[in-house]
């Protein structure tokens, strides 16, 4: 089997005009997937403006106006074998707005955050929101207090 087959593929959709290091994004996907022990999957990572997002948000939450970031689980194998992992959905604008200091270290802990869900990781209960945020910050570097 080729190394590539055990590497993470990560599709980058960028729908939005902020400047944007998409190779520190893909680099992030990756290291938080290898670290979680998933290799050879397909990741979709869309970038979008505040509408794009209000409208998602709206559509699939029910809540008004947008969000930071959002995910859509898919878990299944396409006909090559290829496990299609999901989609997580950001708003540069609003991880902006959240961290004004760091935007980019704000949108690698968005990304991290959403793959996280897409691996069925939640932070409903104390417990494991301890356990996520300390995952966010082993693959980012970011601390969230």
């Amino acid at each position: 089997m080729a190394e590539d087959e055990h590497r993470p593929r990560i599709l980058v959709s960028n729908r939005q005009r902020a400047p944007i290091d998409e190779g520190a994004l893909v680099t992030a996907a990756i290291e938080c997937l290898r670290g979680e022990g998933v290799g050879g999957c397909e990741l979709s990572v869309s970038l979008v403006t505040d509408q794009e997002m209000a409208d998602l948000h709206l559509r699939y939450a029910g809540e008004e106006g947008p969000t930071d970031v959002l995910s859509f689980p898919m878990d299944e194998v396409d006909e090559e074998g290829v496990r299609l992992l999901g989609d997580v959905v950001l708003a540069p604008a609003v991880a902006a707005a959240n961290n004004p200091a760091d935007p980019s270290a704000e949108l690698r802990l968005l990304l991290v955050h959403g793959i996280l869900h897409l691996l069925g990781y939640d932070h409903e209960g104390e417990r494991e929101r301890a356990e996520m945020w300390a995952r966010q910050e082993r693959y980012t570097g970011v601390r969230v207090p």
